[in-house]
């Protein structure tokens, strides 16, 4: 497909109605979407992101992803671009090394959309997912309204961001909040990341299933993840259960730790292994209550997200919101 004529930022900035651009990129999905000034997102494109191939292949995956964005008629209204990306990101670089995309390491994403002719002199603001995803829940969905909250994403990692005062506390680099890599054990197993007991390695979908595997579980069929876990867990499997207890005690204790450093009074909880509601909420909501015992702490409240999918592509454009002026900015 070939690209549309370059738009500057002068005339996009002229043009009524004017929209946001998204693109969220995962180890599975790359999707871009258009989303207007209240966060309602309007047009979404999908494709597979081919992770397993080149850095090259990955970067034109999303290329094309944008340009069939680009072809919609409404994209001359576009003022602003907000990238949400598998992390870790460096914000202040404009690099990507996501885990899940072995092609990418301090890949220099900002530049490399910004070379495309489509995006020729857009404003851009990358983010890292879960940062993405905590300014979609402060936008538009479960922390809509409040000061000061913390967004968690539970599935095969465990990733977070952070709302202070109001606004996103991405950090320098984009990466502040990060509660997957707070240890809560200290004699734990060893973590990707270099350190041990962190609350990934015993909260996210891959610590579910295999802690289950490892204590006796025994999947039905070939289905060894952690929604069949789950499955087991509501037909009573006490391995099953046991999983998940442990999970959201870390989980637990890592809310705990974050509210007694920034004063947080709501946690969101989402990803694939918030599907298993009370099997996971359950406890973690009793686990919290023993952990954050502080006056300052002990009103915190723990809520499932509400953008569900929507979130990285509402999330990915609020980043860029603040481009528009005051009055596009997400606000508490």
């Amino acid at each position: 497909m070939s690209a549309p004529s370059a738009v500057t930022a002068k005339e996009r900035a002229a043009a009524s109605g004017q929209l946001l651009a998204a693109v969220d990129i995962g180890g599975t999905k790359i999707a871009a979407g258009l989303v207007d000034r209240t966060g309602e997102l309007l047009y979404q494109v999908s494709r597979p992101t081919p992770a397993q191939e080149s850095g090259s292949a990955v970067l034109t995956a999303v290329h094309a992803a944008v340009e069939h964005l680009a072809a919609d008629p409404r994209w001359g209204r576009v003022a602003a671009l907000g990238i949400g990306s598998a992390g870790p990101v460096d914000t202040a670089r404009g690099t990507v090394s996501p885990v899940n995309i072995p092609g990418w390491r301090d890949f220099p994403l900002v530049r490399s959309m910004a070379a495309h002719p489509a995006l020729a002199g857009l404003p851009m603001v990358l983010g890292g997912d879960a940062v993405a995803m905590a300014a979609a829940e402060h936008w538009r969905g479960a922390a809509r309204g409040h000061a000061n909250a913390l967004c968690i994403v539970v599935s095969t990692g465990v990733g977070a961001g952070l709302i202070l005062d109001g606004a996103v506390y991405p950090g320098p680099t984009g990466n502040a909040g990060h509660l997957g890599h707070i240890c809560v054990d200290l004699d734990g197993d060893p973590c990707a990341c270099g350190s041990r007991g962190c609350v990934e390695g015993l909260a996210s979908g891959t610590a579910i299933a295999r802690r289950a595997l490892r204590d006796g579980w025994q999947p039905h069929g070939s289905d060894a993840s952690a929604g069949a876990v789950a499955a087991s867990a509501r037909r009573g499997d006490p391995i099953a259960l046991a999983a998940f207890d442990r999970a959201a005690q870390a989980l637990a204790a890592g809310i705990a730790a974050t509210a007694t450093l920034v004063e947080i009074d709501l946690a969101v909880i989402g990803g694939g292994v918030a599907q298993a509601g009370d099997l996971l909420f359950a406890p973690l909501r009793r686990h919290l209550a023993r952990y954050a015992t502080l006056s300052f702490t002990s009103a915190i409240r723990v809520v499932p997200a509400a953008l569900g999918t929507d979130a990285g592509l509402v999330g990915a454009a609020a980043l860029a919101a603040p481009r528009l002026g005051a009055t596009a900015a997400p606000s508490s």
